[in-house]
């Protein structure tokens, strides 16, 4: 196997023109060790499949997949593969939007309500100023993916999503604090059919996928199942075996990460990054469209790091930089159920990067990327996987432990405080909505409003206390409580996957 692998780099090296003393100039790291590094990851963080496009200077030096895209069909990963790239979306939008201010269609500065007057925050002053650029920049005040329960796999329409974003309630200041928000790049994306009368999946499309060649790309999350060359998602969280979870539908936010692709077409997306907006020699986005994007327009971080070379990290639009042994490193990750990727470029060194895996619980997606740069940028050796793994391990056991303690407890058979039919009913929150808690059997079963493929089950353990499990499980697997009040059930507040949602909800009874 080791041996046709090494075959198909080779042809791929020729097809690609690439001559072979070219990729011998490349670092003995690249040429000898990254199989074999690669290979020992995917095993260690128990990754399916992975795949990985690298090109320098102008060319495609290694592109490749390892493993499988479905661990029943053994079916393996090439560089045609599809993945999820979720948030590394979030560039196409920023890019269109910086575009069409290029163009003087739009100023990135223009308040929202300009173009959506109906359009609300929670409070009347951030209302009144939030821009274009802020929507981009992560700093309306929000918390890091706050209210991404409410809006990820939903039912709501784009249009229903912005409303209720009136009721995200911000904890930081307006224009102060880096929180991450998917739901601000939706409200950003929905600006360029109002000036263009195209729709944001349009544009997108005909502006970038199609002139790049991106031909195997999708621009939104439809059909993604049925594609003949699409990986499987898979997570390890939250159990302790590898298993299959539901491909994400992120039509309803797709500004900010519904985007299919391989790395095959995201080498194009990297050559015109490293060509100044070109691409064969064609401009696909002008040069000063392109610099817009690679402005730092929020501050997440500027303390030195004890483990990379890093001093400084900000956010553009849609955009992360930092600086990287000198470099200055623009990058983006992105997260999906059952899938996370990485896509990077150092303009500097004419060095670009795409990795995209199939299991959602690991970092060696981001190990990976680490070790290549520290590779070209002339960083001292460190492997960064075995540097992280036993961290990971540790976590991982320990979340395990707790959860074997929550089934311990259920299977003691406890009975609740009040009857299970005392605690069923309709429930609201208000940025939310419903859920609806009814008996099954033993124990409590919920359906939420908007989630028509999400239910979970409650079952008591002890001490007011019931563990909560989602019938998909990327959400988790949590202790929960109802809040009694006289001898009466008043509300339930129910947890997430943090890399869905990081706060509670508080469900209260509709009476």
């Amino acid at each position: 196997m080791k041996k046709i692998g090494s075959l198909l780099l080779f042809y791929f090296i020729f097809q690609s023109g690439i001559a072979q003393s070219s990729f011998n100039d490349e670092p003995s790291f690249i040429r000898d060790s990254l199989d074999g590094y690669i290979a020992k990851g995917i095993k260690d963080w128990t990754v399916p499949g992975l795949s990985i496009v690298i090109v320098k200077d102008g060319k495609v030096v290694w592109m490749k997949g390892y493993g499988v895209k479905d661990i029943e069909t053994k079916k393996p990963v090439d560089e045609n593969t599809l993945f999820m790239i979720a948030s590394n979306t979030k560039l196409f939008t920023g890019s269109s939007l910086a575009m069409l201010e290029t163009e003087g269609k739009i100023s990135l500065d223009d308040q929202i309500i300009k173009y959506f007057p109906a359009f609300r925050l929670y409070d009347s002053t951030s209302t009144k100023l939030v821009t274009i650029r802020d929507m981009l920049s992560h700093h309306i005040g929000t918390k890091t993916f706050e209210g991404d329960f409410t809006f990820w796999n939903t039912s709501l329409s784009r249009e229903e999503i912005m409303k209720r974003m009136r009721y995200l309630k911000p904890p930081f200041h307006f224009r102060q604090e880096f929180g991450y928000c998917n739901s601000c790049f939706l409200v950003a994306g929905q600006v360029i059919p109002i000036v263009t009368g195209e729709t944001w999946e349009h544009f997108v499309q005909t502006h970038f996928l199609n002139p790049l060649g991106m031909d195997h790309t999708l621009v939104l999350s439809t059909g993604v199942a049925e594609q003949p060359d699409v990986a499987t998602p898979y997570s390890t969280a939250y159990t302790n075996q590898i298993s299959k979870v539901p491909y994400d539908n992120w039509n309803n936010m797709a500004p900010a990460a519904s985007i299919v692709s391989s790395v095959n077409d995201l080498s194009h997306w990297l050559f015109m990054q490293l060509d100044s907006g070109r691409y064969q020699g064609k401009q696909i986005i002008p040069w000063p469209a392109l610099q817009k994007t690679r402005i730092a327009n929020t501050w997440i971080h500027s303390t030195i790091y004890d483990r990379y070379p890093t001093h400084f990290t900000g956010y553009g639009l849609g955009l992360n930089m930092q600086d990287y042994a000198g470099r200055q490193v623009y990058w983006h990750t992105g997260g999906a159920g059952g899938m996370v990727s990485n896509v990077c470029f150092v303009p500097e060194e004419k060095l670009g990067i795409a990795i995209l895996t199939n299991n959602d619980n690991q970092g060696f997606f981001e190990d990976l990327r680490h070790q290549i740069l520290d590779v070209y940028l002339g960083v001292a050796y460190v492997n960064r996987s075995q540097q992280d793994l036993p961290i990971f391990i540790n976590k991982t056991t320990s979340a395990f432990n707790q959860r074997a303690g929550w089934n311990a407890k259920v299977e003691l058979h406890n009975k609740p405080q009040l009857s299970l039919s005392s605690y069923a009913g309709d429930y609201i929150n208000e940025l939310y909505g419903k859920i609806h808690i009814r008996v099954e059997k033993d124990h409590l079963f919920i359906q939420f409003d908007t989630k028509p493929d999400l239910n979970a089950t409650l079952e008591y353990m002890d001490e007011g206390e019931w563990l909560l499990k989602y019938n998909n499980i990327v959400y988790g697997q949590f202790a929960v409580s109802f809040d009694l009040t006289g001898g009466r059930v008043k509300s339930l507040t129910t947890s997430q996957n943090p890399e869905v949602e990081i706060d509670p909800y508080l469900f209260s009874r509709i009476e």
